[in-house]
């Protein structure tokens, strides 16, 4: 079996899992999750990447951002230690109408770097696995794809109007292959409550 790279867009693979939790994060192992999707595509996982930037913090951080960025080092921590790169973008707060908003800024950028560099530090990758739905990557996807690197997407979108996982197009016609992640896929891989303190 030929092996295989997973990049990790961790802001939908999140926002996904909360969806398939119905308003609850459901708790699952990153790791066994990529290679499951490796496994699916008859390759055998090499390496995962995950992109992700911490919560934010004020100047003088409230109880509830120190809680949630005590949670995000352990997570990033585990992943790490079991030999995930990690790339961290930064959070970024505003103020539009009155509300907070949270955006993370330098995520995709990190991501694009890494699926440009495949050629020069993965030679022998053919085949790589990208979890998202981001459009943006569509130039980076048709440079890999000249330089013989196929991508196999896993995303997820739905038909209905106002739904929070819109179809791109774009993003659909440049891989080589597009699967809809299930909630199956989730299920398969979740820790119990021991090994998400670990």
């Amino acid at each position: 079996m030929s092996e295989t790279l997973v990049f990790i867009d961790e802001a939908f693979l999140s926002k996904l899992s909360k969806y398939f939790g119905e308003g609850k994060y459901l708790k699952f192992d990153r790791i066994k999750f990529g290679e499951n999707l490796a496994k699916k595509e008859k390759l055998i996982c090499k390496q995962i990447f995950l992109y992700t930037s911490p919560p934010f913090q004020s100047p003088i951080p409230s109880k509830e951002e120190d809680r949630r960025k005590k949670g995000y080092d352990k997570f990033v921590n585990n992943l790490k230690k079991k030999k995930v790169i990690v790339r961290e973008g930064r959070c970024q707060r505003l103020k539009i109408n009155g509300k907070f908003e949270y955006n993370q800024k330098g995520v995709d950028v990190y991501l694009t770097m890494d699926l440009t560099s495949i050629p020069l530090k993965y030679p022998k990758v053919r085949r790589i696995i990208l979890i998202s739905s981001d459009s943006d990557f569509v130039p980076v996807i048709k440079n890999l794809k000249d330089q013989d690197v196929k991508t196999i997407l896993y995303t997820y979108y739905e038909k209905k109007r106002d739904s929070s996982f819109s179809r791109s197009n774009d993003l659909i016609k440049s891989v080589h292959k597009y699967v809809l992640l299930k909630k199956e896929d989730f299920l398969s891989v979740l820790l119990d409550n021991k090994e998400s303190e670990e």
